[in-house]
């Protein structure tokens, strides 16, 4: 298996690229790369490159673009899941992590009535979703906002936007039957926190235009919840 290596757009001049210092300690002290060999690099905007390395030093490792391609492992639409802080940590990264994999283009992390956590280790997020991205082949880096308050995403636009709620007293749309009946392009999905929306943020969201959705019979993790919707846009769009 071919190592991917990310270097962000600032690294490319004049069809010259600079591996970043972390990545090009992974290329020279981890896996013995010399001058002449040939490597992939990301740039986390869509762009995929095949180099030739011309110096490999030290301090220095930087080749030539022998080949581009956009948008490699890039699925046809644009997924945006905006799921709520979650109480363990660990749990909110795994869900990063699988998000990337499953080709959401963008994550915000929500701040609703029942969130006990309001800040994330953005850094460490943001390390998180490129390590993913370089393992999944995907070219392009997801959007990571910072938190946003439940009512200010309650205006984002998108031709699609879908709210999952658990509570059996609302009528809802199971979600795979929703998206086999309607094309897709541009989509945003709030799924709430441990405890769920509250009623009052339930009712915003329906009058802001947003379709309650519903995931099957059983209760789900917050994280579970919002990686099976990112599954469900992946198997009705790109299979």
């Amino acid at each position: 298996m071919t190592t991917v290596f990310y270097a962000p757009p600032e690294s490319f001049h004049d069809g010259w690229v600079r591996l970043p210092d972390d990545e090009a300690h992974h290329a020279v002290r981890v896996l013995r790369h010399r001058p002449g060999d040939e490597i992939v690099v990301v740039d986390g905007v869509g762009g995929w490159h095949r180099l030739r390395l011309e110096q490999v030093g030290r301090s220095v490792v930087q080749g030539r673009v022998l080949e581009t391609r956009y948008n490699v492992g890039e699925p046809s639409y644009r997924l945006t899941i905006g799921l709520a802080l979650l109480k363990q940590t660990a749990r909110f990264e795994t869900f990063l992590e699988k998000a990337v994999e499953l080709g959401v283009h963008a994550i915000v992390p929500l701040i609703t009535a029942r969130t006990e956590r309001t800040q994330f280790r953005r850094e460490r997020a943001r390390r998180l979703l490129i390590a993913a991205m370089k393992q999944c082949g995907r070219s392009r880096l997801p959007t990571l906002y910072a938190p946003q308050p439940f009512a200010a995403v309650l205006d984002h636009p998108a031709s699609l936007r879908l709210l999952c709620h658990e509570q059996s007293d609302r009528p809802r749309h199971p979600l795979q039957v929703l998206l086999q009946q309607q094309p897709l392009d541009d989509a945003l999905v709030l799924v709430g926190p441990e405890g769920g929306f509250a009623p009052q943020e339930v009712q915003q969201a329906e009058a802001a235009g947003f379709q309650l959705v519903s995931l099957g019979p059983r209760r789900l993790r917050a994280e579970t919840a919002a990686l099976i919707t990112a599954s469900a846009f992946l198997i009705c769009t790109d299979t």
